[in-house]
């Protein structure tokens, strides 16, 4: 049994929550005995220039397996960006603009003829994410060999009529929840596509010091902890206005903290003197980043599409209870099956939600310590390394 996995770019350094899925996936595969390999392009990540090649095309390592690299076709990104800014604010798009939109985003021809020429060499290749032009193309090719890893959000790409003709073809498809796996029915029609929802792995030996913060950082106050790429894709801009209508409402020392990268300035509406209450401390350690959750009063999650969600699993592993948005089915049910927290889905619930966690501390630990529990029962690394070995067997029988 071989498996190749395909992806737009990969390395082991790369930031992300969809490429530190793969980074797990692939590497735990090969440390049980999987022949394993990643094809993906030379582009070098998300937020790079998608007509860049930074790698040299051919075979590297990484994740402790061997990567195959692939050139990448040079895009019209104009075209590209006019399409893609009525997809990402819910304006309809032609069937042809689809076409032109899959064309012109991250491909290789490189990479589909070595698929095409080589489908024999493996049993499987798994695609992922799902709106990506090296699986969209890529599983045309061998929809027989394909498995879709689609890291699936209800927004307005998944619903590309392109879409809903190639993914019905494929032999597999994966979803790391319930709520994406009830989604990916909704959207296409999967009757003939071996589905199975097998979640994503997390490191559970992991625990923060809440004093190694406060003391690097000089945050003594309580604060509300966001971790994640900042941008309205997150629905940080909520949070942020949220929080200042809170500290507007109710005077005191609470902070918000918010770690990752991405820009996303402060509103002008905001008051000076609750700017200075909110702290963006940018990329840090990963470390640093479980001394933050540990340290929290809890963390939020705003974040309206999400498949998954490591950093609220990180966070009951730190100890601390998470707040999430009632509109992520995904993160609703999380929080709802482990009990390890609450949802909002306006100011209103919002400001509830802080006064509960400011008032019922002991509660909160209480939901920090059953959420952790969940992610130990569900989502170590074993248990998800099975499934995916018990799945991929099965297709390849």
């Amino acid at each position: 049994m071989k498996i190749g996995f395909v992806t737009p770019w990969f390395a082991d350094d790369i930031p992300g929550g969809s490429e530190a899925a793969i980074y797990g996936i692939v590497s735990n595969l090969k440390a049980a005995g999987i022949d394993v390999e990643i094809l993906a392009t030379c582009v070098e990540k998300f937020l790079s220039d998608w007509n860049v090649d930074f790698y040299p095309p051919g075979d590297d390592i990484a994740a402790g397996t061997v990567i195959r690299r692939f050139p990448v076709r040079k895009r019209d990104t104009g075209v590209f960006d006019k399409i893609n800014y009525k997809l990402m604010n819910n304006i309809s798009v032609s069937y042809e603009e689809e076409r032109i939109f899959l064309k012109e985003m991250v491909n290789s021809p490189a990479l589909y003829e070595y698929i095409d020429k080589q489908q024999e060499s493996y049993s499987l290749f798994v695609f992922t994410p799902y709106m990506f032009g090296t699986t969209y193309y890529g599983c045309r090719l061998c929809p027989e060999r394909s498995v879709v890893l689609p890291a699936l959000h209800d927004e307005s790409y998944a619903y590309m009529e392109h879409f809903k003709e190639v993914f019905p073809k494929v032999r597999g498809m994966l979803f790391n929840s319930e709520a994406e796996r009830r989604l990916g029915e909704r959207l296409y029609d999967l009757a003939d596509v071996d589905v199975s929802v097998i979640g994503n792995g997390t490191k559970t030996d992991v625990s923060g010091n809440p004093d190694d913060f406060k003391t690097k950082y000089g945050i003594d106050d309580p604060f509300i902890l966001y971790a994640g790429r900042k941008d309205e894709g997150k629905n940080v801009h909520t949070l942020i206005r949220y929080f200042a209508a809170y500290k507007k409402q109710f005077s005191g020392r609470l902070k918000l903290v918010l770690i990752g990268g991405g820009n996303l300035s402060v509103p002008d509406y905001v008051e000076d003197n609750i700017k200075d209450d909110i702290i963006d401390l940018g990329f840090i350690p990963i470390q640093d980043k479980y001394d933050a959750c540990s340290a929290s009063l809890f963390l939020c999650q705003p974040s309206l599409n999400e498949s998954f969600s490591l950093v609220v699993m990180e966070s009951w592993l730190c100890s601390r209870p998470v707040l999430v948005h009632a509109d992520c089915e995904v993160t609703r049910d999380f929080a709802k099956k482990a009990q390890g927290g609450l949802f909002f889905s306006d100011y209103r619930e919002f400001a509830g939600c802080v006064d509960y966690f400011i008032s019922h501390k002991e509660q909160g630990d209480i939901m920090a310590e059953n959420g952790r529990k969940y992610v130990i029962d569900n989502y170590r690394w074993e248990i998800i390394t099975k499934k995916y070995i018990d799945y991929f067997e099965r297709l390849c029988v």
